[in-house]
């Protein structure tokens, strides 16, 4: 392993526990988070400005000593609320000064997937698919990555986990 592999695996994003995520309920009652948004076209992402906007989240949360002490426990939600642009929320301890804090409220059921960003579609339906099998249906969808672009093809999968706030 390279001097670079090796801080890729140890710097960058934290290995992924499948089990930690898939299939769970998880009820949130004003769970902290910073907001940030980035213009898209058609649901993709500028990857250089999605990019520095996750730094700065990343350090203003850092800052403020507001980031989780493991880092295995942040979440950097992803949702598009229009075609043309797409919020992301960093999970934080406390509200971070000079941010836009924002609380999560209510149940989310997730499913873990691997696959290709183009995938989500077939993802949410198959996420449609296991919610009406619980009974459930989403309200809206958030998407957490659980790697970077460049840790995912060093680790040879792209796992992403569908949060469905349900109604």
């Amino acid at each position: 392993m390279t001097t670079g592999e090796k801080k890729i695996k140890e710097d960058c994003c934290p290995m992924f526990n499948i089990e930690k995520w898939d299939m769970k309920t998880l009820d949130w009652d004003q769970k902290p988070f910073i907001k940030a948004s980035v213009p898209t076209i058609f649901h993709i992402p500028f990857q250089k400005m999605m990019g520095k906007k996750i730094t700065k989240m990343m350090q203003m949360a850092e800052e403020a000593d507001s980031l989780e002490q493991n880092t295995k426990e942040t979440v950097l939600l992803f949702n598009d609320p229009h075609p043309f642009r797409s919020d992301m929320y960093l999970s934080v301890r406390h509200p971070v000064a000079g941010a836009k804090n924002v609380d999560l409220s209510g149940q989310f059921m997730t499913k873990v997937f691997d696959g290709p960003y183009s995938s989500i579609p077939t993802f949410i339906k198959e996420m449609n698919s296991y919610l009406n099998d619980q009974n459930q249906k989403a309200k809206k969808y958030y998407v957490h990555y659980a790697y970077c672009p460049k840790c995912a093809e060093e680790r040879g999968h792209n796992y992403m986990v569908l949060f469905a706030e349900l109604l």
